[in-house]
C-alpha cells in the first residue's frame, strides 16, 4: 500500500513540477515537496510536508462525501501544529482490497486505483486514546492541479 501511495504522490508531484525528498528516518512526515517559481512572493522555493495514509475499507467515491483514516495521535499533533514555518497536509488514499486491481496499463495510459484526497489538519485535536479518525472530504481530490493551487497559496504567504 505504501508503494502505491508513493507512486501516486510521485506522479502528482511530477505533473505539478515539484521536487520530492523523503525524510530519513520518517519522523511522522512521509515526504517534503518543493516547488520553485519566481511568482512565489513568500520565497522562490516553497516546501510542503505530506503525511500519506490509506484505507481499503471505504469504497471508491464514498456516498458520505468523505474518507476516514486512522492517524496516530502523536503524528496528528505534529501535523496539526500551528504556527509552522513549513505547512503540512494529510493525503488520504482509497485503495482497492484486491491488489490485482491497483494498477491498469494500456498503450494509452497507466491508471493507479483509486483516488487520493487532501486536507490541512492544522488545529485538529486528537479524539482517540492512541489513534484518531480523521475525515478527509472527497471534494478535495489530490491531483496536480490541486497541488499547484496549494503551492500557489503558500507561495503568496497563505495556507494550503
Amino acid at each position: 500500500m505504501e508503494m502505491l501511495q508513493d507512486s501516486y504522490l510521485r506522479a502528482v508531484a511530477a505533473a505539478a513540477g515539484c521536487q520530492m525528498a523523503k525524510p530519513e528516518p520518517d519522523d511522522g512526515i512521509d515526504w517534503t515537496l518543493t516547488h520553485s517559481s519566481a511568482a512565489h512572493t513568500a520565497d522562490c522555493q516553497i516546501d510542503l510536508k505530506v503525511q500519506l495514509k490509506s484505507t481499503y475499507v471505504a469504497s471508491s467515491n464514498p456516498k458520505s462525501g468523505f474518507v476516514s483514516v486512522n492517524v496516530q495521535n502523536d503524528r496528528l499533533k505534529l501535523l496539526a501544529r500551528h504556527p509552522v514555518m513549513v505547512h503540512r497536509i494529510l493525503v488520504a488514499m482509497i485503495i482497492p482490497e484486491d491488489v490485482a486491481s491497483w494498477v491498469e496499463a494500456s498503450h494509452d495510459y497507466l491508471s493507479l486505483r483509486h483516488c487520493a484526497y487532501w486536507r490541512s489538519v492544522t488545529g485538529v485535536q486528537p479524539t482517540g486514546q492512541e489513534h484518531s479518525a480523521v475525515r478527509v472530504s472527497t471534494s478535495q481530490i489530490f491531483d496536480d492541479v490541486a497541488l499547484c493551487q496549494i503551492m500557489e497559496r503558500i507561495g503568496k504567504g497563505g495556507t494550503p
